[in-house]
């Protein structure tokens, strides 16, 4: 029905950065909120930053300053751009989406997870 599929991770320096990408595909009619989440080894998993269909964003205290959450509606994509990373930073990063497929049936879909490596 829907799919969602991440790119971008890899491994960084700290102080470094990536972008991540999120591309939604299938029977989609639109994507209401969209938000990058992270789980580290041992923990949870933890909402990064978050974005509504209008662009109002929101993120987590640990990132302000340094991430920034964007989408492209057109495309159907979301995008993360990480700054001045640093090593707590990584983590599998997976993407959200609040889907509503044509026929009016509304889903919440993962993407599969991209690892994010920050060495020190």
């Amino acid at each position: 029905q829907v799919q969602l599929v991440e790119s971008g991770g890899g491994l960084v320096q700290a102080g470094g950065s990536l972008r991540l990408s999120c591309a939604a595909s299938g029977s989609i009619f639109s994507i209401n909120a969209m938000g990058w989440y992270r789980q580290a080894p041992g923990n949870q998993r933890e909402l990064v930053a978050d974005i509504t269909s209008g662009g109002t964003t929101k993120y987590a205290d640990s990132v302000k300053g340094r991430f920034t959450i964007s989408r492209d509606n057109a495309k159907n994509t979301m995008y993360l751009q990480m700054s001045s990373l640093k090593p707590e930073d990584t983590a599998v990063y997976y993407c959200n989406a609040d889907v509503i497929l044509w026929g009016t049936v509304k889903v919440n879909a993962w993407g599969q997870g991209t690892q994010v490596t920050v060495s020190s």
